[in-house]
């Protein structure tokens, strides 16, 4: 019995990965890591974007979403296993984006605070540009 619950155990763990919370910094943008963005194209287009961000809409202006649709593009940027972070304007659309992820396998960073905290910060975005 004590068996089958260590496989139980191993296997969850390689099924459900751990989501990390980090606060945002100029620091952590500058890593190195993968970031997606996942704000709508007109808050894209009144702050800008963190530089090397890739822009992903997950909630669209009036709160509903495509999950299907987030995932291919997700995917076709994001390796499996491989560890990226997500941002949003506060911090609350990215907290709920990467639980369902990190519960479905992914290797998710949620950056604490978001582009709002970042801009406090004085971090200097970059125009967004419709071809991301």
């Amino acid at each position: 019995m004590k068996k089958i619950i260590l496989i139980l155990m191993l296997l969850f763990g390689f099924v459900q990965a751990e989501v990390m919370n980090f606060p945002i910094s100029t620091n952590f943008v500058n890593s190195g890591i993968k970031i997606i963005d996942i704000r709508t194209k007109p808050e894209w287009m009144q702050t800008g974007i963190i530089k090397g961000s890739k822009t992903i809409t997950f909630f669209d202006e009036r709160g509903g979403y495509n999950l299907p649709k987030f995932l291919k593009a997700l995917n076709s940027f994001v390796k499996p296993g491989e560890k990226f972070a997500l941002v949003c304007r506060t911090g609350h659309r990215s907290r709920i984006v990467a639980k369902y992820l990190g519960e479905n396998g992914y290797n998710v960073v949620d950056l604490l605070g978001g582009v709002q905290a970042l801009a406090k910060d004085n971090y200097k975005f970059v125009k967004y540009e419709n071809n991301k």
